[in-house]
């Protein structure tokens, strides 16, 4: 008889080759207001501590100050707009956060990076998967998600291709209903991915279906 490929062991595969390229695992669970470490709240996508650390890192000669300052920009939400909110984001991810602070009885301007460009070992790369986000209410559970310096810019939503109503586009059409049931997620979202473990849609947040990219997964060799 052949073996039977489930979704939790797509899930697994995809974790494992992660892990082979540098990621760090933790189970969502280990890090919720339950788990061993509590790192996060339910309402809290963005690992603070980790970025926090990470901005420290990156940006030493920046005051602390300052820093701090750019840490509340990055987990602002300065409009009701999800799309709007990730555009800020997808700024301050590229071009670096503007602040100003004192500097010997003047104001000094600088930008503080969240993402080290040039080096990327100086980076921490967090694949998790079972991340609960309760927002209004509402309790959903991505499959996976890759951390980059705590930011969560990729989602992943898996389904088995082995049942033909859980195809990678009803992971694509899961990934709209968390967009619109968790969006505090997707404020941080550089890249979605829909995957059935077989074929495999990959696209930006605002991207309509017709215009996402298309891969195909051959023997559970994942593309990232």
């Amino acid at each position: 008889m052949a073996a039977v490929i489930s979704e939790d062991h797509i899930e697994q595969v995809i974790i494992q080759e992660f892990i082979d390229i540098g990621y760090e695992y933790i189970n969502g669970v280990e890090i919720s207001p339950e788990g061993l470490y509590q790192e996060r709240e339910y309402n809290e996508v963005v690992l603070k501590n980790r970025l926090q650390e990470a901005i420290a890192k990156i940006n030493p000669t920046i005051p602390y100050e300052a820093r701090e300052e750019a840490l509340k920009k990055v987990l602002r939400s300065d409009s009701p707009e999800l799309f709007q909110n990730n555009y800020q984001f997808h700024q301050y991810l590229t071009d670096g956060v503007d602040i100003e602070y004192r500097k010997e009885n003047r104001i000094a301007g600088d930008t503080v990076w969240l993402v080290d460009y040039e080096n990327p070992l100086n980076n921490e790369f967090l694949v998790v998967n079972q991340f609960t986000v309760i927002e209004g209410n509402v309790n959903k559970r991505p499959d996976v998600i890759l951390f980059v310096n705590g930011l969560p810019l990729v989602v992943i939503e898996l389904k088995n291709a082995a049942d033909e109503n859980a195809n990678v586009n009803a992971a694509f059409n899961q990934l709209q209903t968390y967009k619109k049931t968790i969006p505090s997620l997707f404020q941080y979202n550089a890249l979605l991915i829909a995957s059935d473990g077989w074929d495999a849609l990959y696209g930006s947040l605002t991207s309509p279906k017709q215009f996402l990219l298309k891969c195909i997964i051959s023997n559970f060799n994942i593309f990232f």
